[in-house]
């Protein structure tokens, strides 16, 4: 239990900056403000992909959520470490008995809860309240899915966030940084893949290695196989990822490959931040 005293005293230090900050208090704002929306939509008859009423403000959110949860990471994490190297707190705290790793992991850590746990209470809370006012069953499978899906978005981009911020030169350079990812990574999940097929007419292989590549359209490619396992709204793409892989090994590959990513990623900047200098 020692070992990990320092890593305790770093991820509290780390949720004390975050509420006074009030990034979290954003986050749940950001997180309400979208559910407010989707059960002022959920509230028509209409349905999509055949869910009506709670399950329709789920689809809805989850793929809300499937764009907007890569920035909220991102903002999150690049700044951090350039920060602490601006105004010294960073050379203040590796005076204290807290070690490199300490510090790297309470960020990560802490930024990781602070993004996960409102999602699950905002769950709980549609599964409890959702269904008086909207009416019909909650999808618990989806909700589930949905779930998986944002945990491991969330772990991969706090994973390339922490890359960033390690690499940084300062913090507008980490935040430009982020920006770039994050507009890649949705460019990607359509408009990007279609032009590049029009231009070049590459093979359906090649598509999905691409989008496999962006953890993005690996999140949206499970929760649409957990919606729709036809995946008839993905078109010929879908009639290939559907016959040629299977739904079970989709819903593998779009739960691994981001968090993969997102450790590997903290793996990188791990091995560039325990040898750098604190000043730099």
């Amino acid at each position: 239990m020692k070992r990990f005293v320092g890593l305790i005293e770093v991820t509290r230090l780390e949720f004390a900056e975050i509420r006074r900050s009030r990034w979290l208090a954003m986050t749940l704002i950001v997180y309400g403000v979208l559910v407010g929306i989707f059960v002022l939509v959920g509230l028509r008859e209409s349905s999509v992909l055949g869910f009506t009423g709670l399950g329709r403000v789920l689809l809805n959110f989850s793929h809300a959520l499937i764009a907007l949860l890569p920035l909220l990471a991102l903002s999150a994490t690049v700044q951090v470490v350039p920060r602490a190297r601006e105004d010294g707190s960073l050379e203040l705290l590796m005076s204290q008995p807290v070690s490199r790793f300490d510090y790297f992991a309470g960020v990560a850590l802490s930024r990781m809860i602070a993004l996960i746990a409102p999602l699950i209470l905002l769950a709980l809370g549609m599964a409890i309240f959702g269904g008086p006012i909207l009416g019909g069953e909650l999808p618990w499978n989806y909700l589930g899915m949905m779930l998986l899906a944002a945990s491991t978005l969330i772990i991969a981009f706090v994973g390339i966030g922490m890359m960033i911020s390690v690499f940084g030169k300062n913090q507008s350079r980490s935040l430009i940084y982020a920006l770039v990812v994050w507009a890649l990574g949705i460019a990607f999940l359509d408009f990007a893949i279609v032009a590049l097929m029009l231009q070049w007419r590459i093979e359906p292989a090649a598509v999905f290695t691409l989008a496999v590549v962006n953890p993005v359209e690996c999140a949206r490619l499970l929760l649409l196989s957990s919606a729709e396992p036809e995946l008839n709204i993905l078109g010929p793409v879908g009639f290939f990822l559907a016959n040629r892989l299977g739904i079970g090994w989709l819903a593998v590959i779009g739960a691994l490959w981001p968090t993969c990513l997102g450790f590997g990623m903290m793996w990188g900047a791990w091995s560039q931040f325990k040898r750098s200098d604190l000043l730099a």
